[in-house]
Order: C-alpha cells, then structure tokens, then sequence
C-alpha cells in the first residue's frame, strides 16, 4: 500500500480531521474578537500538529515509495524519487 497500513493512514486522517477542527476554532477565535495570544497559541498548536503529519507521510514515502525504488535497480526511477525528496526539502527551508 502507497501510504502505508491501514492503521497508519486511519491515524493520519483522525490527526487531519482534529487539524480541520482547530482551525474552524481559531476562525471562530479571530470572529470573536478573542485575545492575539491565545489566537497565536492555538495557531503554534496547528503547526506542530500539521509538522507531525508532515513527518509521517515523509516516512511513509521514504519506507514504501523510496524504498521500491532503490530495490527496482531502475536508475531513473531512483533519481525521480531522489530528486523529488531534494526538492521538497528545499521548498520547506524557504
């Protein structure tokens, strides 16, 4: 399976859906005029959280997608996923 287990994915998806609700809040937050900091401590709270799925899926990528590369011995398919890692990585230090 491209995502990993069942179980793996079904944690991915029950953290998004948490995300999803916590940004409804902060919405509702800034509608209700609520105080910046507790609006930028729920904002930090989203990051780590969305930062934590980040993580997995890059795992999953790696242990699943990666990995049948390397062991296809196709040399392109290598160096697509290869450079598909280097360029993401160089989005996110932006």
């Amino acid at each position: 399976m491209a995502n990993g287990t069942e179980n793996v994915r079904s944690a991915k998806l029950n953290r998004l859906k948490r995300i999803e609700g916590q940004v409804r809040g902060v919405a509702q937050m800034v509608e209700d005029d609520r105080y910046c900091m507790d609006i930028l401590h729920q904002i930090a709270a989203i990051k780590s959280a969305l930062a934590k799925v980040e993580t997995q899926v890059l795992k999953d990528h790696a242990a699943c997608c990666v990995a049948e590369a390397i062991t296809s011995g196709d040399e392109g398919e290598q160096r697509e996923k290869f450079e598909e890692l280097v360029d993401l990585l160089e989005r996110t230090r932006k």
